[in-house]
Order: C-alpha cells, then structure tokens, then sequence
C-alpha cells in the first residue's frame, strides 16, 4: 500500500526527507500550505530552527490546521526542531514559542549544546532492525521527562550524554533529537512508513 507522506516544507532538510522517504516507498510531497496538507496521510517536521518554524507555521496559516490534525490522530515524524514542535513541553525556548504538540515530554532545547557541540555516536533505536545506526546531533534537543502515553524507544549509549534519552514514540507520532536523513541510513523513515501503513489499517 503506497501512503502519501508530506514534509513540511518552511525550513530545514527538506529534500533529504522526501529521498528518504521515497526510498521506503512513501509519495512523498513538500506541504507549504492547508491544501496540501489535507492531502497527506502524515506529516515529517525536519530540523531547523523551531522558534523560526513556530513562526513559518503561523504566517502560512498552518499552526493550527496541522494541530488539529494531530489531534485526530494524523501519523507525524519529527527530527530535532520537529521533536521540539511535537512535544508537549519545552525547556530553554525563547518567550512566546508555543509548540504543536502530540508527544507527552519535555524537551531542553539546544540541550546538547551549541553548533560546536554537535556530534555523531551510534544507537540502538527500538523498532529499527539490522543493528545500530549512525546518528547525527546538530544543536540538538533532548528528552528530559517523559509522561505515562509516550514510550522511549532511544537513549545515548556511551559518552558525556550517556542515558540521554533522544528517540521517543507515542502511538503514530515518533520524535528523534537527531537528524537520520543526512546519513543515507534510510531505517528511521523505514520504520515511520510502516507506522503511517498501520494506522492505515
């Protein structure tokens, strides 16, 4: 079954998730606007700035159309400021940032650091098969509480951030702190597309 995948298209790595996602066999298309995204099965917020994507959000006038779709259960992914925007919670954001939600944490907001800080290590990521993948963190977040509705389903293995958790999932909706799509590991959009085909039915 082919499922239609959008990416949000106002900032970030957009090009790389819609390869990504292709590779896995998703049609998948940039949303910029309402349209668009009324003819998605689900949506991928990349990375970028969230304060600058909260903001794009709202000048394209799709704040609260893709909220209200993730209410009614609409599948979503989100890589670092997607993770941010997905959480219900954030730390360290700037006065006035208001998050879309979906995803019962609280998220520090360039918690790994600034651009200097960022790093890659190796993870083992529950429902991605074949062994660990390479992940990349750039200014990234991370998960600092998790609430009963959402399951870790990642944490930072070894090093300074040992236990970090940076990979959640709460029913359709998953959240990763780092970026996969620059690695041409394609697993982490894999396993999304199989999450968008379930709930599918």
């Amino acid at each position: 079954m082919t499922v239609t995948v959008g990416v949000l298209a106002l900032q970030g790595d957009v090009r790389e998730h819609v390869a990504a996602l292709t590779t896995e066999g998703a049609h998948a298309v940039p949303v910029r606007r309402e349209r668009e995204l009324d003819a998605v099965d689900a949506l991928v917020i990349p990375g970028g700035e969230s304060t600058t994507i909260d903001k794009l959000l709202r000048a394209f006038d799709l704040f609260e159309p893709v909220q209200r779709r993730l209410r009614d259960g609409m599948p979503a992914y989100g890589s670092c400021a997607g993770m941010i925007l997905l959480a219900d919670r954030v730390l360290g954001g700037i006065e006035g940032q208001q998050t879309l939600g979906g995803v019962d944490v609280t998220v520090r907001r360039n918690a790994f650091g600034r651009q200097v800080d960022s790093f890659e290590t190796d993870l083992t990521i529950e429902g991605v098969d074949d062994g660990p993948l390479h992940a990349v963190f750039i200014r990234a977040p991370w998960v600092e509480e998790v609430g009963p509705a959402a399951e870790v389903v990642g944490r930072v293995e070894s090093g300074p951030a040992a236990g970090r958790i940076v990979a959640v999932r709460q029913g359709p909706v998953l959240v990763t702190s780092f970026h996969p799509e620059v690695t041409g590991d394609t697993r982490v959009h894999r396993l999304f597309v199989e999450i968008v085909r379930e709930s599918q039915g």
